[in-house]
């Protein structure tokens, strides 16, 4: 019992493979470096097993060419639940040329390793995406701590007079004019600012922060714009588009506000990833709706 206890301290990892040959040298090589390895032949076969664990495998690996369930579809099932959609994510597999490995990207695969591979790079992989996670894990747990002591004094709405202050906008990436704003609103209104020039420059200060690659899937960000003494809160997200330079057409979201606070930043996460999906279907975005969404959430007391 005791033994077990000690080997739970290691790192788990979830392999998934139908070719039982490869998945048995896997488990031999991954066991024998101290991590724990729990296996699935198939994507559905894998979702099952994630769905009876209490905790969650440190990075999931998985080959591409499956049945029932092959690893692009996998990916994507994993990526939108938010159970799952943090586990960094390595395909294992040989079929790695340039197309698949883009198509691999655009759906937001943290990388590839391709057959037959050596075992140090393999692990040296693995040991460097687990590394990475815990940091982004400890930064994300100090922030929050540290936002947490900020607002634990409550969190004043914002008055009926701001309330004309608060903006939304729509930022998407031009290959030839780079980011440009298509849409806004309220779209007349007195403000101090350009509501271009601010635009540009939130989709420009988050570009880099993250870089145009890693721009896959949804990202939120609030942020102090000192120059205007505002608060923005804004979300990046891409979809496939082969007209575009990088295969992927990138947009911005923002809410620009006199105030907003980290806890209204959470809703106002939700409220802007249910916008992206009409951005992703490709209709028609009606702002104003958006808007009147985030004002009742920025105007209703903590």
């Amino acid at each position: 019992m005791l033994e077990k206890s000690c080997i739970n301290l290691n790192p788990l990892i979830l392999v998934v493979e139908d070719n039982e040959d490869i998945l048995f040298n896997l488990k031999l090589i991954l066991e024998s470096n101290n991590y724990q390895v729990i296996t699935a032949k198939n994507g559905k076969e894998a979702i099952d097993v994630l769905s009876k664990l209490k905790e969650n495998p440190e990075i999931i690996l998985s080959d591409i060419m499956m049945p029932e369930l092959d690893g692009y579809d996998f990916f994507k099932t994993i990526s939108e639940d938010p159970r799952w959609g943090h586990i960094p994510f390595l395909f294992l597999t040989a079929k790695a040329s340039p197309k698949d490995i883009r198509f691999g990207k655009m759906l937001g695969v943290d990388d590839y390793i391709t057959k037959p591979f050596k075992e140090q790079d393999l692990l040296a992989v693995i040991s460097g995406k687990i590394t990475r996670k815990k940091r982004i894990n400890s930064i994300n747990k100090e922030i929050e701590e540290m936002l947490l002591s900020l607002n634990k004094e409550g969190i004043q709405s914002i008055s009926e007079e701001d309330k004309g202050q608060v903006i939304l906008i729509s930022v998407f990436w031009d290959d030839h004019m780079g980011p440009t704003v298509r849409d806004c609103f309220p779209r007349e209104g007195r403000f101090p600012f350009s509501i271009n020039q601010v635009g540009q420059q939130l989709f420009q200060a988050t570009v880099s922060i993250y870089g145009h690659e890693l721009i896959t899937k949804a990202e939120g960000m609030l942020l102090n714009i000192e120059n205007i003494s505002r608060n923005g809160y804004i979300l990046f997200d891409s979809y496939p588009d082969p007209t575009a330079r990088s295969k992927k057409r990138e947009y911005m979201l923002g809410v620009i506000a006199p105030k907003i606070s980290y806890f209204n930043s959470l809703k106002i996460k939700e409220i802007l990833k249910e916008a992206s999906k009409q951005i992703q279907a490709r209709n028609q975005l009606d702002l104003a709706v958006f808007r009147e969404k985030i004002l009742n959430l920025l105007s209703t007391p903590f």
